[in-house]
């Protein structure tokens, strides 16, 4: 029945084929958007999940107490690590203190590239899971070593092996590059890592960093819970880490500690009063909900085209009823039809996202890509185009099956005024929508002139 069904959705859209060629194109802007919204919302989703043990990595953070309002740091002083280590090692598989990122001058013969990268201790490698293309994860031990990223390699080095040369930092001190890793990917907390150099390196180069001052407040101290570990009770765990260790005009400030995990940095890292009040995962609910409501037009735009066909499916209904089809019968014949248009709507969308996706990446700063090979992707976008479909066919298989045929065949058969209402709400609803994207563009498009042409309140030349 279903291949019949089939047979005949392929007949009607090669009959009719400039309304067909409408509906496909329609629908597959529609999908185009809605897809291309949720590649963006996907590579969101799975922001570090490039570290392998992304969810098990955590950053340690500070709340203060200032007057009664808290305020929330992500640095740490100089001995955290070591006491973390000393006191929670039982818990913590790795604990790695890092300078902040921070952009240093890399120079190799006459070739000088200003690059962003970090200083830290040996494990972040491992934590990290950096994918080494030369040398070893071991490599960073050596307390004058480097490792530095597979862009950055071929920028200085070309195609010779980098492994065991000396580079210099800032015209100020140099190191040995111990290892290549491959590129950090942009959907990373770490894609600007273009080095890493070793903590003890820093140090060594650094006189102004005092090891055992719990008061200087400038670097980062990240930790891989233990697999026998909870990353909630760790947190709880290091609450009085800082508050132990200073005199009581800096205790006056009630410093608590805790862990802040690696999956949610991106989403979840904006603060209030001490706590995590979301962050990105805001873009993520607006942008999906904009791409719903743009396919909801096409969806919209294709029952209102398949009912102005009415009449033409008339005659069509009346003689399937009357030869004993049923209405469930007729129902899943023009389902089959909108799931086929869907289908096809799809492939449409797959060629158009294509064509826009490099402009898409590079307006965004991202590196999305189709996963043709992934059976995942498949799966998902043959589910997305039979739940398009079907919501596209509900209203025209219910009102096209809703025909009766004595009034059909005898060529009496009008639609009526009621059965005009709900394609009307439809044709407002469609409207409705589109006005309120397109006065919300306006409004963030001069908000955006604004900032950028509003006086700043000094004089940028001076």
């Amino acid at each position: 029945m279903l291949v019949n069904y089939f047979k005949t959705a392929i007949r009607n859209l090669f009959r009719n084929k400039l309304n067909s060629i409408i509906n496909i194109t329609g629908l597959s802007v529609g999908m185009a958007v809605a897809v291309l919204t949720g590649l963006w919302i996907w590579d969101e989703l799975t922001f570090n999940q490039y570290h392998t043990s992304y969810d098990r990595v955590a950053r340690v953070m500070e709340n203060r107490n200032r007057s009664g309002i808290i305020g929330t740091l992500s640095t740490t002083p100089p001995p955290t690590a070591n006491e973390l280590r000393n006191v929670y090692g039982d818990d913590l598989k790795h604990v790695v203190m890092s300078s902040l990122p921070q952009n240093d001058i890399i120079s190799f013969g006459e070739k000088n590239l200003l690059r962003r990268g970090y200083f830290m201790e040996p494990g972040a490698a491992d934590m990290l899971s950096l994918r080494m293309i030369k040398g070893t994860r071991a490599g960073l031990k050596d307390a004058g070593a480097m490792f530095i990223s597979e862009s950055l390699a071929t920028a200085l080095f070309g195609a010779t092996d980098p492994t065991g040369k000396i580079i210099r930092i800032d015209n100020q001190f140099t190191a040995k590059v111990a290892g290549i890793y491959e590129d950090i990917p942009r959907n990373s907390d770490f894609s600007d890592m273009n080095f890493v150099g070793a903590w003890k390196l820093y140090e060594s180069n650094n006189s102004w960093i005092r090891k055992d001052s719990w008061e200087q407040n400038g670097f980062q101290t990240y930790v891989q819970i233990a697999d026998n570990a909870d990353i909630q009770k760790v947190s709880e765990k290091i609450k009085t880490l800082r508050l132990r260790n200073v005199d009581a005009e800096q205790a006056k400030a009630q410093p608590e500690n805790f862990l802040f995990p690696m999956n949610k940095w991106h989403l979840y890292g904006d603060f209030e009063n001490g706590k995590s009040v979301g962050g990105n995962i805001r873009h993520v609910r607006l942008y999906g909900t904009i791409g719903f409501f743009v396919l909801l037009l096409a969806c919209i735009n294709f029952m209102n085209l398949a009912t102005a066909r009415a009449e033409k499916n008339a005659k069509e209904v009346g003689i399937r009823k009357t030869v004993g089809s049923l209405r469930s019968q007729l129902l899943s014949r023009f389902f089959v039809e909108a799931v086929l248009i869907a289908l096809l709507s799809f492939l449409g969308s797959l060629i158009i996202i294509s064509a826009i996706l490099p402009f898409f990446n590079e307006l965004t700063g991202k590196e999305m890509f189709i996963p043709w090979l992934h059976p995942f992707f498949w799966a998902a976008g043959i589910g997305f185009s039979i739940i398009t479909g079907l919501i596209s066919g509900s209203y025209p298989a219910w009102y096209l099956s809703s025909f009766q045929p004595v009034k059909v065949l005898k060529g009496t058969f009008k639609a009526g005024r009621l059965a005009a209402i709900p394609r009307k709400a439809l044709v407002v609803l469609q409207f409705s929508v589109s006005i309120a994207l397109i006065v919300g563009v306006m409004v963030v498009y001069l908000q955006v002139q604004t900032g950028r042409t509003r006086s700043s309140g000094y004089d940028r030349e001076r």
